[in-house]
């Protein structure tokens, strides 16, 4: 894999989560609007809403666990040198790969679940299963993402984009 084929992959997923949020947003802005002005309700607006917050935790899951940009303490990693900061890295990301694909496990588990259940929506009887195969997908793009981390933490930490952070002294 090259540095650009892999950073176009990482940016796609970036986008392909921002447009998930941008879908939220509008399904919850019309959904008021129309309720508050029209008195009209979309029909399983409330199951596709869930359904799509869903989706983007998990689209989320993968759009920062690449940058690093979700919430850490670094109380330690900021006290210690670049050596043990790198070391420090290292183990946290390993141990996010290990969780995360755990979490896609068990969550492929609950696709499978409310495909053989036939889950449906209340007012639609739309399936269930597409909404959590996407988000789904969305964690399998979180372990390729970490996994990329991960490679590039031990192998080239040059081509990491996370911030420095200086150690105090």
């Amino acid at each position: 894999m090259t540095r650009a084929w892999m950073d176009r992959f990482i940016d796609t997923i970036e986008w392909i989560a921002a447009g998930i949020v941008g879908i939220v947003a509008a399904d919850i802005f019309l959904s008021v609007l129309l309720r508050n002005t029209l008195n009209y309700s979309i029909p399983d607006s409330f199951d596709i809403g869930r359904m799509l917050l869903g989706i983007l935790i998990f689209w989320g899951i993968a759009a920062t666990s690449y940058r690093g940009t979700h919430i850490t303490v670094d109380l330690v990693w900021a006290n210690v040198g670049p050596r043990y900061q790198r070391v420090i890295d290292v183990f946290a990301t390993l141990v996010l790969l290990f969780v995360v694909s755990v979490q896609t496990w068990t969550l492929f588990d609950k696709v499978r679940g409310t495909y053989n259940d036939n889950v449906l929506t209340f007012d639609l009887h739309m399936p269930a299963w597409p909404f959590f195969a996407i988000a789904w997908i969305g964690d399998i793009s979180a372990v390729l993402l970490i996994a990329i981390r991960t490679y590039r933490l031990i192998f080239h930490p040059e081509e990491m984009h996370d911030p420095t952070i200086k150690a105090t002294e």
